[in-house]
């Protein structure tokens, strides 16, 4: 059976980050069906499951490709703020965040130190900051 899927695959596209993201898509979708009962919803959620397995037997690998960079070009940077964002929410626990005045650079001071002097590594601002 492996083997038969190998030799099926050959010469089609296969999974990607795109393909991933609308079954992400398509399971939402479905699930605020379960919930609202909107028959759109459904159809939307068929569609692009539909549209992942399109993509992912397809033939045309240059053309999935290019789709699926388009997709990473707008993604990227989306979940490198969303990301950069959660890291920051659990830092604020054991950490002080302080932009510097001169390159606005954020610079991260452990809580519980007192008043202390950041040194900024960038541009070499001082300044004293309680934490």
């Amino acid at each position: 059976m492996r083997e038969y899927l190998r030799k099926f695959m050959l010469g089609r596209y296969g999974p990607d980050q795109l393909g991933i993201a609308l079954i992400i898509l398509s399971f939402a979708l479905s699930l605020f069906y379960a919930i609202f009962a909107y028959l759109p919803l459904l159809l939307l959620s068929y569609t692009s499951f539909g549209l992942v397995i399109f993509r992912i037997l397809s033939r045309n690998i240059y053309r999935r490709r290019m789709e699926n960079d388009r997709f990473i070009r707008y993604w990227w940077p989306i979940r490198t703020k969303t990301l950069r964002f959660v890291a920051n929410i659990k830092q604020r626990r054991t950490h002080k965040l302080f932009k510097c005045k001169k390159c606005k650079k954020t610079l991260r001071v452990p809580r519980g130190k007192g008043k202390l002097q950041v040194t900024c590594p960038k541009c070499g601002e001082k300044f004293y900051r309680k934490t």
